[in-house]
């Protein structure tokens, strides 16, 4: 099954971010892919919060939502739209991942967990709990290329989760992503490389990269990983789509020779000694 990656360098308007998710779609399924996978923050990425809430709408009323659902009915193809900023309850922000179906149809949905509030060693600062409410559930859906199970960037340094989703039955990992460039460099190949092999999973991370309009710099790289930790599309600094094939059997091919699944158990209380 082929999958395609999206790698945007998504700006501060709604409106031209959808022209190039609408765009990603007709190319993806020109190129025969099953599936689309998207960055986080796909619709829009602004990081003066002032100016950002003027775009950021209820599900809803959300026009990038609308514009994807379209196209993916329009080309029967699947998308995972890495996440929108939508206005959720008591007017807080959230970070929300969808599947949708060739039917338009939304199949999942889900709320980032981790927020990401540091002070980096670059001076860049950030604090998305000051206006993202956090999710509160793991998710796990069906798709044509298996078992996906979602999470969003910061997720990514919480192997927990991906532990929750893989006892789900999660052979897919989806990591959309908008990861700055000192953490990109130190961790981002080897946390998506550590999170397929720790499970037998494929790992695919569509991210953001480039300078963006709001003047952050993310790190790009978007990856497909196989469960042996092989990486499979590395699509380096440049925005653009990218096409990997994903072969559903390397799963119990790999799980056989390493059965790490099969051996979890429950972990005892700690004692201190």
């Amino acid at each position: 099954m082929k999958a395609a990656v999206l790698q945007m360098t998504s700006g501060i308007d709604p409106r031209a971010n959808a022209e190039t998710l609408v765009q990603g779609v007709a190319d993806a399924a020109a190129g025969g892919a099953a599936m689309l996978f998207t960055p986080e923050m796909s619709g829009l990425l602004d990081r003066d919060r002032k100016r950002a809430s003027a775009s950021v709408v209820a599900e809803a009323d959300d026009p990038v939502l609308a514009a994807v659902r379209e196209a993916a009915a329009a080309y029967g193809l699947w998308v995972h739209l890495g996440s929108l900023a939508l206005r959720g309850e008591e007017g807080r922000f959230v970070n929300r991942g969808f599947v949708i179906d060739g039917s338009g149809a939304i199949r999942a949905r889900y709320d980032k967990i981790h927020l990401f509030d540091v002070d980096l060693p670059s001076g860049e600062r950030w604090r998305e709990s000051d206006a993202y409410a956090p999710g509160d559930r793991a998710v796990v859906v069906e798709t044509p290329l298996g078992t996906l199970g979602l999470s969003i960037c910061y997720d990514l340094r919480f192997p927990d989760l991906y532990r929750a989703l893989t006892d789900a039955g999660a052979t897919l990992l989806a990591v959309p992503a908008a990861f700055t460039r000192p953490t990109g460099a130190a961790h981002w190949h080897v946390l998506l490389r550590a999170r397929a092999i720790e499970a037998g999973v494929h790992v695919i991370a569509a991210a953001q990269t480039g300078t963006h309009e709001d003047g952050r710099a993310t790190y790009g790289r978007s990856l497909a990983i196989d469960p042996w930790g092989e990486i499979l599309l590395d699509m380096g600094e440049d925005a653009g789509l990218g096409f990997v094939d994903i072969d559903p059997a390397r799963v119990a091919d790999v799980r056989s020779r390493v059965p790490a699944i099969a051996h979890r158990r429950a972990v005892p209380p700690v004692e201190a000694a």
